[in-house]
Formats: C-alpha cells, sequence, structure tokens
C-alpha cells in the first residue's frame, strides 16, 4: 500500500470515529425541556419553593433555530417537587423575572419578539420589547408596557424594575440609558444617559452595543443601581443628583474586579450589607462585595468546574444561593458550603427566582452576616475539566460565540470533537488538491496546469507535454 493510501485510510478512519462520536453525543443528549413537560416527569429535586426561570433564545429567524430544533426563548416555573408548574415559549427571548405583588405565584417579566416589515408598519424589520405580568397558576397575563425598536444589535431590553405602583425603571440597552415611565401616559419622566457621565471611546462599539445596559435595580433608600457590561462596572445613581461615582464597584478593563458582569444584586444593610452580589460572567464565577469604610471588598466567590458563562446569583434567606449557569446549561442553588444542593437543566438561562424569598437577594444575607466561605473549583486533580481547560486557553468572547451557534446538545466535547473532524477533512483536502494532476495558480488570469510531476514531463512543456491555460 502506497503512502498516499495510507494516509487515505487514516484521514477516513479518524472521520468516521469523529462523526460516530457526535452521533452517540446527540443521541445522549438529555430530551429538551418542552418534551420533559410533554413526559410529565420531574425535572428536579424538591426544593424550599417554587422556582421560576427565564431563557434566551435565538429568534425564530435565526439559522440555529431553524436547523437545529431549538426552542425559542422560555419562561418555566416549576413546584416545590419539581414538577412543571408553568411553561411559555411565546417569545423569542424572555429576560429578567421578578416576583409581583398581585399574588403569590405572580411574575413580571421582560420578553422581546422579532417582527416582520409588515408587521413593523416600515421598510425593515424590527423588535417588540415587553414587559408582561402573569399569573403562573392560572396562566392570567396582562401587558403592562412595551415598545418597538429598530432591528439592530443589542437592542432587546434585558431589565425592568417596579420603581413604584404605575411606574417602571428600565434597563434601556438600545439607547444606553436608563428612564423612568408612567405605564398609565406612557410618559417618561426621567431619564439617564450614560454619555453624560461616560466617554464613548470606552466600552464597546458605540453606537452599537457601547454600554451592553443590562440590569437595573431600585433599592431601598430610592437610588438606582446599574449594570454597564462592558465597562466592567456597576454604578449608583441619584435620581436628583445624577451618578455617584463613589459608590461604582470596578473598573473598565479591571478584569480582578469585574468582567462583562450580568444581574447585580444589592443586599441592604438590615440584612448584613451594603453589599452587592453579582454574576461575574467573563470569570466564570459568581462574587459579592460588601461596602466598608467608602470602599468595595470582596467578601465571597463561588464557582465549580462546570460553571460557564453565569448571568445570575441571587442569595436566599436560609444562606444558600441560586446561580443561572447561561452556557452551563442549568440553574443551581448552592449551600452554606458551596455544594450543588439543586439543579434545573434549561438550555441558556438567563434570570432565575426562588418564589417566596423576596425579589433578587433582597431577602438574603450577606456572606459575612451568614459566615459563607469562598469556593472555588480546583483546576487540576479531579476537579480538573474540558471546559476549564478551554476557558484558560481560549479568550472568553470567541468561546461565547461559538457558543451560539452551536446546536444546544453539543456540549464543550462535541464541539472539540466537530473541530477535529473539520481539521482533519480540510487537512485532507488540501492533500487532494497538492496530489492532484491538475493544480490551479493564483495568478491573473486564474490558471490551470497539470502537473508534470504526474506525468515526468518538464515544465517547459517540451515532449508531449503541454500547459493548458483557461480564463
Amino acid at each position: 500500500m502506497d503512502e498516499r493510501r495510507i494516509l487515505r485510510v487514516a484521514f477516513a478512519a479518524l472521520l468516521v470515529l469523529a462523526v460516530g462520536s457526535l452521533v452517540a453525543g446527540y443521541l445522549a443528549a438529555p430530551p429538551s425541556f418542552p418534551e420533559r413537560v410533554a413526559a410529565g416527569g420531574s425535572v428536579a429535586p424538591p426544593a424550599d419553593g417554587a422556582t421560576v426561570v427565564a431563557t434566551q433564545g435565538f429568534g425564530a429567524k435565526g439559522w440555529h433555530l431553524r436547523f437545529t430544533g431549538d426552542s425559542p426563548g422560555e419562561l418555566v416555573a416549576v413546584d416545590e417537587r419539581g414538577d412543571v408548574l408553568y411553561y411559555d415559549d411565546e417569545y423569542d427571548s424572555y429576560w429578567d423575572v421578578d416576583p409581583s405583588p398581585e399574588g403569590d405565584r405572580t411574575v413580571m417579566y421582560v420578553a422581546s419578539e422579532h417582527l416582520s416589515t409588515d408587521e413593523c408598519g416600515a421598510e425593515t424589520e424590527c423588535y417588540r420589547n415587553v414587559v408582561e405580568r402573569t399569573n403562573l397558576s392560572t396562566g392570567e397575563t396582562t401587558e403592562v408596557y412595551s415598545r418597538i425598536v429598530p432591528n439592530g444589535k443589542t437592542i432587546r431590553w434585558h431589565d425592568v424594575d417596579r420603581y413604584d405602583g404605575k411606574r417602571l425603571v428600565v434597563a434601556d440597552i438600545h439607547r444606553d440609558r436608563v428612564f423612568v415611565v408612567n405605564t398609565e401616559t406612557e410618559v417618561i419622566e426621567w431619564e439617564w444617559d450614560a454619555q453624560s457621565d461616560y466617554p464613548t471611546s470606552g466600552g464597546g462599539p458605540y453606537p452599537h452595543d457601547w454600554t451592553h445596559l443590562n440590569d437595573v435595580e431600585v433599592l431601598p433608600d430610592g437610588r438606582i443601581m446599574v449594570s454597564l457590561r462592558n465597562q466592567d462596572q456597576v454604578v449608583f445613581l441619584d435620581p436628583e443628583t445624577g451618578l455617584e461615582e463613589g459608590w461604582t464597584l470596578g473598573s473598565e478593563d479591571d478584569y480582578d474586579t469585574l468582567y462583562e458582569q450580568h444581574n447585580p444584586d444589592y443586599i441592604p444593610p438590615e440584612n448584613g450589607g451594603p453589599a452587592v452580589l453579582v454574576a461575574d460572567s467573563h470569570n466564570n464565577r459568581v462574587v459579592e462585595y460588601g461596602r466598608e469604610d467608602g470602599a468595595w471588598n470582596r467578601t465571597w466567590s463561588w464557582n465549580d468546574s462546570r460553571l460557564e458563562w453565569p448571568r445570575d446569583a441571587d442569595r436566599l434567606p436560609n444562606g444558600h444561593t441560586l446561580v443561572t449557569d447561561s452556557n452551563g446549561g442549568r440553574v443551581v442553588e448552592v449551600n452554606e458550603e458551596g455544594e450543588v444542593v439543586w439543579t434545573l437543566d434549561l438550555t441558556l438561562p438567563y434570570e432565575a427566582e426562588r418564589l417566596g424569598t423576596g425579589p433578587e437577594s433582597a431577602g438574603g444575607p450577606s456572606a459575612d452576616r451568614a459566615d459563607l466561605p469562598s469556593t472555588r473549583a480546583n483546576r487540576g486533580g479531579d476537579d480538573l475539566s474540558l471546559g476549564s481547560i478551554v476557558y484558560a486557553v481560549v479568550p472568553g468572547e470567541i468561546v461565547l460565540a461559538v457558543g451560539f451557534v452551536l446546536p444546544a446538545w453539543m456540549g464543550m466535547a462535541d464541539a472539540l470533537t466537530l473541530a477535529f473532524a473539520l481539521g482533519v477533512a480540510a487537512l485532507w483536502l488540501g492533500l487532494e488538491l497538492y496530489w492532484s494532476p491538475w493544480r490551479v495558480g493564483l495568478r491573473r488570469p486564474v490558471s490551470i496546469r497539470r502537473d508534470p510531476r504526474a506525468t515526468g514531463r518538464s515544465d517547459d512543456g517540451d515532449a508531449e507535454g503541454e500547459s493548458s491555460e483557461g480564463d
């Protein structure tokens, strides 16, 4: 057997093994949440209260949805036993979800949907950001507020918060601002524009995804806490005086403190604060900072070897922490010792709430008050994971971008197997082109000629050899 045949057999064997591994991964993937709902089985072990989760979808027009069968966004609630209490997938994505004072099992959430040009009444497509209130027991749903925004990058609101009985405070990611709107009159009564305090030369590309303003929270003292993801900062606004610079947590590109965070939660002084519990997304950890003598100090940190891009964390009254692990495809409850004691598997969860515990972390103690020890996974030994290795050598932005275009069933090992298979196929194709008697020249005009090595003829076309030129 000649050398070329040996290489071809080897390439074919490697591709068969890779494809076989991918097929096995697909068949072994757990059923989607709608399939589990239809089966009527429990989806989680018992928990101390019902849990509601909002998940991010890929949009009805996304190739990911059409070619992989993944569901759009989901609003999911499970009861104390882990059985399905409520399920809805009407919208492309669901973002923030909060308990609502209208009832024990009533929530208010932000969602978004893609609209066609006809639905937009314009020449281009658009999105509708909507705030709704739903009774999880009866399914009764009421629209609270909505706005149409032009189609583009990062235009879907991620968060709103209740300002009072008839007003909402909105994290307007589209226009890099925070505003308070009266939902009865739809009049915007107050706003803060990030450009008033931050240069457009920092953060993300201006004007598209400059701040990625992804969270807003009304504090008990009337101030407003805001997450500027692309500035790596959590800022505090006084409605009367504006930005309180002395309270800012983090600074741009100070990745030791925060790295493109999501959903910071404020823990008030009566519960051991002031403290901020935040999903430190690109650092693949959950951290808490306590404020002492006018400065923020890290008081607690948690991750495990599976945690990948967390985007929410709530401190529960019992001292446990509810963590939304977006790329890990799960919501977990972590006890005081840092052990995972409850898990709910979902595709790309964004935010979770444990009903009956107060909004976000308002009802939970600070890490200092609960005497919580920090827990970080040992990146060597038994806790070494494929995900931790990849995140250690590949920039987080690349890992996240790849994750958004791969099917939901494809884990880290499957993704690496796919990359290996594509690499083998590209190498094989390159060798076949090199071995081919017809070679393509990248001159102008493009030329195709027979490789003299395949015939034993010289390059100058003597004897029987002739070069062939084409357009």
